[in-house]
């Protein structure tokens, strides 16, 4: 019997790998390909140099005034000197402290969630008391911290804020609306149809309005929530009905057999869903759940037509300081950094946690 020794299998030629096989085979395989490769490059070419040269070449960082800032380019001193503001929005400048507290505490618990193992009953616990701490330090009012309305807040902050709080309560709603429309129940499952369908044909700024306007008339005598917490009450509610819709898409993408192997082991209803049915949709959904966070995230700067000032918001302000007229540009700019820096980031993270969570994978 012939013995035929393993030969080590060839790399394929230069051609056809590298660099250079990729711009060929990815930018230059047809004439279509070509056309498009060349009308990119041109964009490039008319939009980055001049952005650049006015974003770094010509910009001005180093100064306290506007005198400071003369020249073509831009003109980074204004976001220097403004910084709090965007940040912090009109929060008493002796009290920045509290909110600057805040923020740290908050990537301390991100940084310990994610590098420390194990401990995890006491991870939740911290998770679970931080809106606690973050309003008590936030508001005041207790331990000898003077109160600050939150109608001072504003900037940043606020934009975090009302996007945590809805992404964070908007989700176990919607949970709970997806369960609902799935309903064999005729009147849960037609007040859950009827909720979905209402929300999702009303625009978000119609919403507001209503959280700002009309919720204040359904409430009992002598019971009055401030302008941000009915906003929150608005964007919660809104928010819900699209995690809703996700988790439902989720839920039909789950095979049959998933249901009735745990019917099979004897799980109740709550069980199932808790065990086998809703882990397995809310993995499926990440992709949309992320998109639909990301659009709440941006769709926070909404609220300024209801009289607050988020992170947007603050560039009118700020550039309509008569020692800073025309800063509007390089305002713009670092808010859409800002925006891009947080959408960024999610997006990163979900395609981390498809990857951690994918069970297909080999």
């Amino acid at each position: 019997m012939a013995v035929y020794p393993p030969k080590q299998a060839k790399e394929p030629p230069l051609v056809e790998r590298g660099p250079i096989a990729w711009v060929r085979h990815n930018l230059l395989s047809s004439p279509f390909n070509i056309a498009f490769t060349l009308l990119g490059l041109a964009i490039l070419y008319w939009t980055i140099p001049p952005f650049v040269k006015w974003a770094f070449i010509d910009a001005h960082f180093a100064g306290h005034s506007k005198a400071d800032c003369a020249g073509g380019g831009a003109c980074w001193v204004f976001i220097k000197v403004k910084l709090d503001m965007f940040l912090f929005g009109f929060y008493p400048h002796d009290q920045l402290w509290r909110p600057k507290t805040v923020l740290a505490s908050a990537v301390a618990l991100v940084a310990f969630a994610k590098f420390v193992k194990g401990l995890h009953k006491f991870k939740l616990l911290l998770i679970v008391l931080f809106p606690i701490y973050a309003y008590i330090l936030l508001h005041g009012g207790y331990f000898g911290l003077p109160v600050v309305e939150t109608s001072k807040w504003g900037g940043l902050l606020l934009t975090l804020v009302i996007a945590s709080v809805g992404i964070v309560l908007s989700f176990p709603i919607g949970i709970l609306l997806a369960l609902g429309r799935q309903s064999k129940l005729p009147i849960i499952k037609s007040l859950s149809v009827f909720y979905i369908e209402f929300v999702r044909g009303v625009p978000l700024i119609t919403v507001l309005f209503m959280a700002s306007v009309v919720l204040p008339l359904f409430f009992p005598e002598g019971v009055n929530f401030n302008k941000l917490a009915r906003a929150l009450i608005g964007i919660t509610l809104f928010e819900a009905a699209y995690v809703a819709e996700n988790i439902r898409s989720g839920f039909q993408a789950i095979p049959k057999g998933q249901y009735e192997a745990a019917d099979a082991l004897g799980l109740g209803y709550w069980q199932k869903m808790a065990l086998v049915i809703l882990p397995q949709a809310i993995k499926v959904t990440i992709p949309n759940l992320v998109g639909t966070f990301i659009s709440l995230f941006k769709d926070t700067s909404l609220v300024m037509i209801i009289g607050l000032f988020d992170l947007l918001a603050m560039v009118n302000v700020t550039a309509n300081d008569r020692d800073w007229l025309g800063m509007d540009t390089e305002g713009y700019v670092f808010v859409a950094f800002v925006f891009w820096i947080f959408t960024f980031s999610m997006s990163m993270y979900s395609k981390r946690l498809e990857k951690k969570l994918d069970t297909n994978k080999h």
